[in-house]
């Protein structure tokens, strides 16, 4: 509905002075955007829906009403961390009882102060959770009360078509009516036509003004790059990150198992990151929250649960670690870089394998639901692979037209433009197969049908009978795929997005199909796919020095001779080949090799450093940034219990029962564990098995034993000891000596 500017003129004469007053308690003297007429409008008694992006001022649109109107503004919002967040922010303007939150967190003492604050005329924004406002007491309580407004923030999760579905948020209007009918403003950062028209519905705001800024935000940079096979995007992120020393900025993963060892990589290479999902302690997310607001981490690693209203402006990079669940989603986060209007780069690691791994998280849902998860994850593959302008996708996604000359190349596909080729005879071969079967097939479909590709869905409509079934067959599927969403962009070609994404040509398509004109496009592009088993193969082979290996060989021979120690103690063979592929010269990068704890960095690493940078001297040898990128150990779940469980004096034989395993099998754990630079406190049990002078006598026996070591040891003290306690004195020998 457009909005009535003679009615608010008149409005002015008999409203507040909303500057002042902004100056006043937010300390700003002008509004951005639609922001004043936003508020003029809800303090003239109207309902409100405003489509805003992230960074746009949303939150001032009801917050500036709440504090200058009588009563107090019930606030109904979705996550506990961003009300907390968002009252602390209110509070710091004005005083401590000026805004709550009602939610699950509170105990009986702080909900019976909530209520006094608010029965005394103190609180001007009553923060609520919908889980907490459909209880019959919180009913009860808000009709006792003056209610200015009603604001639904984050009115997406109404939506089942919005990236954060909330059921809760489909009783808002009915239980708002049971306490007062007062105003109500909507407000969201990310919403298609269809979740806007879904909003309006749901909360019967038919009548409401409607504000809708751009979607455009010019300042952020997209890209999207492949994933490659395990550790490949890791190593990206690290060398990247660390090209941005001091900036701020989030990663976005779909797990919590990927969140923490992604965090620990970062920690691991000198990052100031932690990490943040709903698997974590409520006291633990909101440390970790607030040292990241308050700038004592740089870098966030979080599940979508991190972000939602988080007020922090200068964050400067957001990366995807694996593909969103939708547009919207992807969007939103994307939206938490650059709020101050400066630099903002997002990036997304992007393999389709991924988007297999989606869909199959949708296989045990309700068939609706599986359905228009599908949809939403074929957008974010359509993103992905696209090579269109990535703002112009975007924005075409969200229902504004976008000329790609305005994006300025602030994205990948614009700033290295893929070769043009002409695509009009293709174009017009598309548009006549979608005409012909009357916009009742999906995109797959059409694209099936013109490379001949008979699946049963093709068989049953009878489509392989068509005269254009296989006329495109000399092209790959990607080409047409590529046709086909070019024809999207351009608007030739409607999507039914709440009718399984059912294709049907429009009126401009039509225009074109009678006169075609110029039609360049741009192929997109092919992403390589990697399975698990190629993530877990993904180590690349290493191409080491082999001169430098050799003198690090003779050294290690060298010092273990001059400590009277094996050299395999001083530093394994795995070590001294990465030191001689990534030319370490300092302590700090010697510790990031493989092997090679802090400890046995300072306590055998000196000599071996002042070799290598010799060696990378005299030879004029570059050193990669690649030295720089520490893999963290392993610490399975297994590994953690049996090192809590030694550090505990458990016995070898309970620890191996509770794992499952055998003793040999433990031992073999445990021998991982050591040579991967951990020391653990093995004397309680070698001491079990012999005294101190016959101990000394093995011990000094492994100094002396370089080859074949356990089968010596047999030999030389089979008859008193086992291969199991032979093998533990030798890992017991192995972490005093090295670690």
């Amino acid at each position: 509905m457009a909005v009535d500017k003679s009615l608010k003129a008149k409005e002015k004469s008999v409203q507040p002075n909303l500057k002042e007053a902004l100056r006043e308690y937010f300390g700003f003297d002008s509004f951005k955007g639609e922001q004043e007429e936003i508020i003029h409008n809800l303090l003239s008694g109207n309902d409100t829906f405003v489509i805003m992006p992230t960074g746009g001022g949303k939150s001032v649109c009801y917050q500036l009403p709440a504090l200058i109107m009588p009563g107090t503004a019930i606030i109904i919002s979705p996550l506990i961390a961003l009300m907390k967040n968002q009252v602390d922010a209110i509070r710091s303007l004005s005083h401590e009882s000026v805004a709550h939150f009602l939610n699950s967190s509170l105990n009986k003492g702080e909900i019976t102060t909530v209520k006094k604050d608010i029965n005394a005329g103190n609180t001007k924004m009553l923060y609520i959770a919908p889980e907490t406002l459909k209880k019959d007491e919180t009913i009860e309580f808000l009709k006792t009360i003056d209610i200015s407004f009603v604001a639904v923030d984050e009115a997406h999760c109404i939506s089942e078509w919005g990236h954060d579905f909330r059921p809760e948020y489909r009783r808002i209007k009915q239980m708002v009516k049971e306490i007062k009918d007062v105003p109500m403003i909507a407000l969201t950062a990310t919403a298609t036509p269809k979740v806007q028209s879904d909003i309006i519905k749901n909360l019967q705001m038919n009548d409401a003004v409607v504000y809708k800024s751009s979607f455009n935000r010019s300042n952020l940079y997209y890209e999207v790059r492949s994933k490659g096979k395990k550790g490949e995007a890791i190593k990206e992120i690290v060398s990247y990150i660390k090209t941005k020393p001091n900036k701020t900025g989030i990663i976005y993963c779909l797990s919590r198992k990927r969140v923490d060892e992604i965090a620990g990589i970062l920690q691991a290479n000198g990052i100031k990151a932690l990490p943040y999902h709903a698997g974590l302690d409520a006291k633990v997310r909101g440390d970790h929250q607030d040292k990241f607001l308050m700038e004592e981490a740089d870098v966030i690693v979080a599940t979508i649960a991190f972000g939602m209203g988080i007020d922090k402006p200068d964050v400067r990079f957001v990366i995807h670690y694996d593909i969103p669940k939708s547009i919207e989603g992807y969007y939103q986060e994307t939206g938490r870089g650059g709020r101050d209007g400066l630099e903002g780069e997002c990036l997304l690691f992007y393999n389709p394998a991924d988007i297999e791994k989606l869909e199959k998280f949708l296989k045990d849902k309700p068939v609706a639901e599986r359905e228009i998860g599908e949809l939403l994850i074929f957008e974010t593959e359509a993103f992905a692979e696209s090579s269109a302008c990535r703002r112009k996708f975007l924005l075409h996604y969200f229902g504004e037209e976008f000329d790609d000359k305005g994006c300025n190349k602030m994205c990948d596909n614009c700033r290295h433009p893929k070769e043009k080729i002409d695509g009009q005879a293709a174009a017009v071969t598309a548009l006549k197969l979608i005409k012909e079967i009357k916009g009742k097939y999906n995109l797959k479909h059409c694209v099936d049908i013109l490379i001949g590709n008979k699946t049963h869905e093709v068989t049953l409509s009878k489509h392989q009978d068509l005269a254009l079934f296989g006329v495109g067959k000399d092209q790959e599927d990607n080409y047409w795929k590529s046709v086909i969403r070019q024809l999207l962009l351009r608007a030739m070609v409607t999507k039914n997005i709440e009718n399984y994404g059912l294709l049907s040509i429009n009126e401009e398509g039509e225009k074109f199909l009678k006169k075609p004109t110029k039609f360049e496009m741009s192929v997109d592009r092919k992403f390589e796919k990697f399975t698990d088993t190629d993530e877990d193969d993904g180590q690349v082979e290493m191409v080491y020095d082999e001169e430098l290996f050799a003198i690090l060989k003779d050294l290690c021979k060298k010092v273990a001779k001059a400590k009277n120690l094996p050299p395999y103690i001083v530093f394994q063979e795995p070590s001294l080949q990465e030191m001689a592929f990534k030319y370490p010269i300092t302590m700090d990068e010697l510790s990031k090799i493989v092997g090679v704890s802090s400890g046995k960095a300072i306590k055998f690493g000196k000599e071996f450093l002042d070799v290598i940078k010799k060696y990378v001297e005299e030879n004029n040898i570059e050193r990669t940034e690649d030295v720089t990128i520490k893999s963290v150990v392993n610490k399975s779940a297994r590994k953690i219990a049996i090192i809590t469980n030694i550090d505990k004096r458990v016995s070898l034989d309970d620890i191996a029962r509770g794992q499952g395993i055998k003793r040999d099998e433990l031992l073999q754990e445990i021998e991982n564990i050591v040579n991967s630079g951990t020391k653990l406190n093995l004397s309680r049990y070698v001491s079990e098995l012999t005294d101190e002078e016959i101990l000394d006598e093995v011990m000094d026996f492994f100094r002396k034993t370089n080859d074949n070591v356990i089968e010596s040891a047999m030999k030389e003290y089979g008859e008193e000891f086992s291969k199991d306690e032979l093998h533990l004195m030798h890992i017991h020998f192995i972490s005093e000596m090295a670690n």
